[in-house]
């Protein structure tokens, strides 16, 4: 276990997959887009739910949007969100899945993401 327990925070300390997403990912600077598109279709799902239910079903996820790849998923039809509506391992949700496949579209064109870089705010 990592030996600096008292530098976690309180809310990932009850389950091993909150422990490694707080050490490795949680608080991270995201610039790759690939990555971006992954956090995009989680915290999407993850709305009205918690975090570590979504964590839970990451590889699931995965596995549904053809390994986060924005260029597939544009492509997806409605028979593609009919099969991801029978997919248990998923957040059985027509509208986030729809927004999951409009986001890959717009991800697709270039048209997110960039706008970072000429935000005003600084986080």
């Amino acid at each position: 276990m990592y030996q600096e327990d008292n530098r976690r925070c309180g809310w990932c300390k009850s389950d091993p997959i909150y422990l490694k997403y707080h050490d490795e990912e949680w608080g991270r600077e995201v610039t790759d887009d690939h990555k971006m598109f992954e956090f995009i279709v989680l915290e999407s799902a993850q709305a009205g739910l918690s975090w570590i239910t979504i964590l839970k079903r990451r590889n699931a996820y995965r596995d549904a949007f053809a390994g986060y790849n924005a260029e597939k998923v544009a492509l997806m039809t409605e028979r593609d969100i009919e099969r991801l509506m029978q997919n248990t391992g998923i957040i059985r949700n027509r509208l986030k899945i729809k927004a999951t496949i409009c986001y890959a579209h717009l991800q697709a064109v270039g048209y997110v993401n960039d706008h970072l870089e000429g935000c005003p705010f600084k986080y």
